[in-house]
């Protein structure tokens, strides 16, 4: 449950009422109250009146005014209120009969030195009231003066506002080893490391090295881990920031931040400042509401002054992390500024191997745990997914009670993260027949079509949105896909709905997502790669967008009528192709997929030395030419 936050009195709410109560302090020390004796002001000649009467009982005499009270209580209030006690003052030219008076009625009269109400004492009681109210309200812009601007030359709130988040500026912990892979990336940036650690020499030589290094990849690449990592190799303090921290509702907020980064990397040089997310503040200028001049070009326009004002003295490096270099405004990627850009890929099989020991040196393995098995299980992953599921592994683990993480758990964990948690669902029979159909025609087609890649396992049982799934592995690294195996690929998408249509006669919607990836593929094949002789080595995909190989824009492609139903009729007539060739497997091995189909209902889930058993008494399938 949400904690809920505390609402706080403003600073000049609070200095407010400490004024006002330091006016009322003054006011009943100059008047104090006197719950006996309540005192009503009476007119000169009223009081007169009650002393020729003989009513007035004592006097008190400061100076004109006078303070006295009466042998008994009379209506002399406002609004006849009942009242022994009274005030009055004596008219500025005296009376001169009033001391006679006072005689001759023996009224006990004290009089209070008249200097104590005139000259000095006056001038200081005149004055007070002016010097407490200009005392507070310096106190108040002292206070306030502190809490926003720092007062004299001081770190007050403001301050700290415009300056953002204060990270301490600190070398990072991490060298290159714990960069697993991405030889090549860290090949680019290790010659910065001699240039911070020894800038001199550089210097002396007239030597400069790139201000600003761009660092380009997929999430989870490790642009991050990098950056740290030639910090602690280098021994230089570590200023990290991220984008989205400049942009604040208040103009200028993200520029003062940027001043105060830079001036503070500059005071400890050398150093590295990173700045993460670079594309949410460095996105092309001009395309923002209100004439493209908001806080976020504010900030931009900042960054590039700073960049250019370094001068040759200055050992700080600039490095940015994005995964959106196609958007960023091209004043970023001039010389002298981020001019060197380092690409971090996906890892491939040997950096996954790396990555995978980096992540379990600190997790207690089971003797069955082959990292290269799993290395080449988990092709596309990110080393942050590999993180992910080495964590997931031994979460599975520490579920089951056990002392060490086996491969099952990482099978487990795989599972979970291509195809998500298993659900539970009641399934019908036929459904059930179905789909262990549909899973065993793609099983079948990727045994025997030999360009295939080998199979893994397959399953029925329910997991995230699949109801099952045939899962394969490359058995290496694929750069470039050839045509072969391309048409195989497509003929093992396509060949679960043939398997259904085959032995049941009917088709389901268990095939929307095959025939979607088939149908993509097939467009890449004919309007990309140039794999139909229809259509010849022409360029007719939809759109152009690719972050990390150019700089075009998501921008639909404009080609004849004429040229795109010739697209479709190529796309259409490559489908049929692999649905063809789909169907002359599962004609041939039919008895073998009979008994697949009974063994994979019966297990729910087959693995690949089972699959293999099971369709070993088949005859070596080839195809008809």
């Amino acid at each position: 449950m949400a904690i809920p936050s505390v609402r706080t009195i403003p600073p000049w709410l609070s200095s407010s009422i400490l004024a006002g109560l330091v006016f009322i302090a003054y006011w009943f020390m100059l008047n104090p109250p006197d719950s006996s004796k309540r005192r009503y002001e009476i007119p000169y000649s009223e009081f007169k009146q009650y002393l020729q009467r003989g009513q007035v009982a004592s006097l008190e005499l400061r100076g004109y005014e006078i303070y006295g009270s009466l042998s008994e209580a009379l209506s002399i209030g406002p609004g006849d209120k009942t009242s022994q006690y009274f005030r009055s003052t004596i008219p500025a030219m005296g009376d001169v009969s009033l001391l006679p008076l006072l005689e001759q009625e023996a009224v006990v009269v004290k009089v209070i030195p008249s200097e104590r109400t005139g000259g000095w004492w006056s001038l200081l009681v005149a004055i007070l009231p002016w010097l407490l109210f200009f005392g507070v309200f310096y106190w108040i812009l002292q206070r306030n003066s502190r809490r926003l601007g720092g007062g004299m030359g001081g770190d007050g709130e403001l301050q700290k506002f415009l300056k953002g988040v204060n990270k301490p500026a600190e070398v990072p912990d991490v060298d290159f080893g714990a960069v697993a892979g991405q030889e090549n990336a860290k090949r680019e940036v290790s010659e910065l490391i001699e240039f911070l650690r020894n800038p001199e020499l550089y210097q002396r030589l007239g030597a400069e090295l790139p201000r600003g290094i761009l660092l380009m990849g997929p999430p989870g690449t490790g642009k991050t881990l990098l950056a740290r990592a030639l910090a602690g190799e280098a021994g230089v303090p570590f200023y990290s920031i991220s984008g989205s921290e400049f942009i604040e509702v208040f103009v200028g907020v993200g520029a003062s931040r940027v001043r105060h980064l830079f001036e503070a990397a500059k005071k400890n040089a050398p150093s590295i400042i990173f700045i993460d997310e670079l594309d949410s503040i460095g996105r092309t200028r001009g395309t923002g509401l209100g004439g493209g001049h908001d806080e976020r070009e504010q900030t931009l326009n900042q960054i590039l002054a700073e960049m250019d004002g370094f001068g040759g003295h200055e050992a700080v490096v600039v490095l940015a992390a994005t995964n959106r270099p196609d958007v960023l405004d091209p004043a970023l990627l001039r010389p002298g500024r981020f001019d060197r850009h380092v690409s971090l890929d996906l890892p491939d099989q040997s950096d996954r191997i790396a990555i995978l020991t980096v992540h379990s040196k600190q997790i207690p393995l089971s003797e069955d745990v082959e990292i290269h098995v799993i290395a080449a299980g988990t092709p596309g992953f990110s080393g942050a997914d590999l993180k992910n599921l080495v964590n997931e592994a031994a979460v599975q683990a520490a579920r089951e009670h056990k002392s060490v993480v086996d491969m099952s758990d990482f099978e487990e964990a795989r599972d979970k993260l291509l195809l998500g948690t298993v659900r539970t669902l009641a399934i019908r029979p036929e459904e059930h027949h179905r789909l262990a159909v549909h899973e065993a025609g793609h099983t079948l087609a990727a045994h025997f079509l030999p360009h295939a890649d080998p199979l893994y396992k397959v399953t029925i049982i329910p997991r995230g949105r699949a109801l099952g799934g045939t899962h394969q592995l490359p058995e290496e690294e694929r750069h470039t896909l050839p045509e072969e195996y391309l048409q195989d690929r497509l003929a093992v998408l396509l060949a679960g709905r043939c398997a259904e249509q085959e032995l049941l006669g009917s088709v389901s919607s268990g095939a929307d997502d095959d025939i979607r990836q088939a149908t993509s593929l097939a467009r890449a094949m004919v309007g990309r790669w140039g794999m139909s002789e229809e259509i010849g080595p022409v360029d007719l995909r939809d759109s152009e967008e690719h972050p990390f190989l150019g700089r075009e824009m998501a921008q639909p492609r404009r080609h004849s009528e004429d040229s795109a139903q010739r697209l479709d009729k190529a796309v259409h007539q490559l489908l049929l192709q692999a649905e063809g060739r789909a169907v002359g497997v599962i004609h041939k091995q039919r008895e073998v997929l009979l008994n697949l189909i009974t063994e994979l209902e019966q297990k729910e889930t087959l693995h690949n030395d089972e699959i293999a058993a099971v369709l070993s008494p088949a005859q070596p399938f080839t195809e008809a030419k």
